[in-house]
């Protein structure tokens, strides 16, 4: 393949770029809230408990379908974080099926959500919020 590049011409590979999606976002907290996220995301979103490499912190790493989607992680002595979600980070969605069971689990543990239907697709959504305070929102296809 010939590439012009500021007016010359060469026969170097193309090198293409390309997003290939969301990999996992990472949550850091104290040892105990850490736990707390651990069992939440285990107990009420569904996701299981998988291989981690040996890091230098304590950390699980939580999969949906087979992919690690949550990295949990203890922060350091030395830090400090902010519960909640003033930021302004609002929310992470998660491709669900069985939404009525998802949200008798959510009634069941007692955990106020918010249900919508999006326009024109019929995707249901339940949002929800996480023992930090961090937005969760569960989608399911219609």
């Amino acid at each position: 393949m010939i590439i012009a590049f500021a007016g010359i011409l060469t026969d170097a590979p193309a090198v293409m770029m390309q997003n290939l999606g969301l990999a996992h976002y990472n949550i850091r907290s104290g040892r105990e809230l850490l736990e707390q996220l651990r069992d939440f995301y285990v107990s009420v979103v569904g996701l299981t408990v998988g291989p981690r490499p040996p890091l230098s912190s304590l950390g699980v790493w939580l999969y949906a379908a087979g992919r690690d989607v949550l990295h949990l992680s203890e922060m350091r002595d030395s830090e400090q974080r902010r519960t909640g979600s003033d930021l302004t980070f609002d929310h992470v969605a998660f491709n669900c099926v069985g939404a009525d069971l998802f949200e008798e689990r959510l009634k069941s543990r007692g955990i106020v959500y918010r249900r919508a239907v999006v326009p024109e697709s019929g995707n249901v959504q339940l949002f929800f919020r996480d023992p930090a305070g961090n937005g969760v929102e569960l989608n399911f296809s219609h």
